[in-house]
């Protein structure tokens, strides 16, 4: 009985399972049939799905392909370095222009500095200026005055001779104040009659060719300039003779087809040159109006190098009460020009550019004609050492007027 009772236990517990189990097996074969049913179903709509959206973005898909595709690396890298090369060679080619414009700034700044240097060397050993005919000598004139012209416009030189008054008191200035002042000097300081004639020529000739660089770098006005240097050039021609023989009772007979001839070659014939050019490419000239002053300064400099290299001798027998004398009749000059202008209530660039005009003379044209119509030697002397003394009130005059700035309408 006893051994019976566990046995009969553990049929009916067995027997209990079996009879939980049947009925979860029965749902759970049933809810799984109805969710394979489910599955293929979801899964037969997610593949509709997912091709109506491959057939909707498909070309959507291509077109946005089309529109990233890219360059290979290395032609990115090949524009990349042409890109760098271009850039740099354009920025060095403006660091190049820049450090240009600086220098060519200081060296014409040293234009007094030069001019004494070739002076001093035209003395020293005027065989290192030889080499400078006057073939040479007329062809450096002609391009300082060609780069003048490229800076100057048609409608410039009808500004100034509509407005002939400053012309006027230069020519004045020229042959009536000049001419007068180097004869008061003459005798104030009681010179020999020929030095006392020399005085009085150097006065009485035209102004040189560099006042219109001078007046360049002076911020002057450089039209005006060219009409003065051209007035006073041709108005030599008689002007000259007449003074000669009134202060100095000699006639000083000048070749005026001659004076005429080297003024068109040295002024007219370089400035319409480079009028026409500046007319007809604006732009080339703007580019290349920077060596201007480089080009300029370098002539005047090797002129009055081979000027004082042709009357050293002279000039070192002149002895330095001469040398004051010249020097005063340039500073004077140049001071009386410049407020003649300024009582007359004209412009500062007007009162510039009368005062260059005024200091500066053609000296070695002094000199030509002290030697061809004058007996004496010592008559060509004042011309020998105006060369110099003209060169550096000049030069000294057009550096310090450049940090000077002009005001608007002036």
């Amino acid at each position: 009985m006893v051994s019976l009772a566990p046995k009969a236990a553990l049929r009916a517990s067995h027997l209990a399972a079996a009879n939980k189990e049947t009925p979860v097996a029965c749902v759970s074969s049933s809810q799984r049939t109805s969710a394979q049913s489910q599955g293929r179903r979801r899964r037969a709509n997610v593949g509709r799905s997912t091709t109506l959206r491959a057939m909707a973005c498909g070309p959507r898909k291509v077109a946005c392909q089309r529109t990233v595709v890219r360059p290979p690396a290395k032609a990115d890298e090949r524009r990349g370095v042409r890109a760098r090369s271009l850039s740099s060679s354009g920025s060095s080619t403006e660091s190049l222009f820049d450090l240009y414009l600086k220098v060519s700034n200081i060296f014409a700044n040293l234009f007094p500095v030069w001019t004494v240097l070739a002076a001093a060397a035209g003395l020293a050993n005027p065989g290192l200026f030889s080499w400078l005919s006057t073939s040479y000598f007329t062809v450096g004139l002609g391009i300082l005055m060609f780069s003048m012209g490229i800076t100057l416009t048609l409608e410039d030189f009808k500004r100034v001779l509509s407005k002939p008054g400053p012309v006027t008191i230069n020519f004045i200035c020229c042959y009536v104040l000049m001419p007068l002042l180097g004869l008061a000097l003459g005798k104030a300081f009681a010179m020999s009659p020929p030095i006392v004639a020399g005085l009085v020529l150097v006065g009485s000739i035209n102004g040189g060719q560099a006042s219109n660089l001078c007046t360049y770098i002076a911020r002057g006005d450089v039209a005006l300039s060219v009409v003065m240097t051209t007035s006073t050039t041709l108005g030599t021609i008689f002007m000259t003779p007449l003074i000669a023989k009134l202060l100095l009772g000699t006639i000083v007979p000048v070749d005026a087809v001659g004076v005429a001839i080297s003024a068109m070659q040295v002024v007219l014939l370089p400035i319409v040159l480079g009028v026409c050019l500046n007319s007809a490419a604006p732009k080339f000239c703007r580019k290349v109006e920077p060596l201007c002053p480089t080009i300029g300064v370098t002539s005047t400099v090797l002129l009055v190098g081979a000027s004082v290299a042709g009357c050293a001798q002279a000039i070192k027998n002149s002895g330095w009460a001469l040398q004051i004398v010249v020097m005063l009749l340039h500073l004077v000059g140049g001071a009386a020009g410049y407020w003649l202008c300024r009582v007359c209530k004209f412009g500062e660039t007007v009162c510039r550019t009368t005062a260059i005009e005024t200091a500066m003379k053609s000296s070695a044209f002094g000199v030509l004609l002290a030697t061809l119509h004058f007996g004496d030697y010592l008559v060509r002397v004042p011309s020998a050492v105006s060369v110099v003394w003209m060169a550096i009130m000049g030069s000294s005059m057009a550096v310090v007027w450049q940090f000077i700035p002009v005001k608007d309408g002036e």
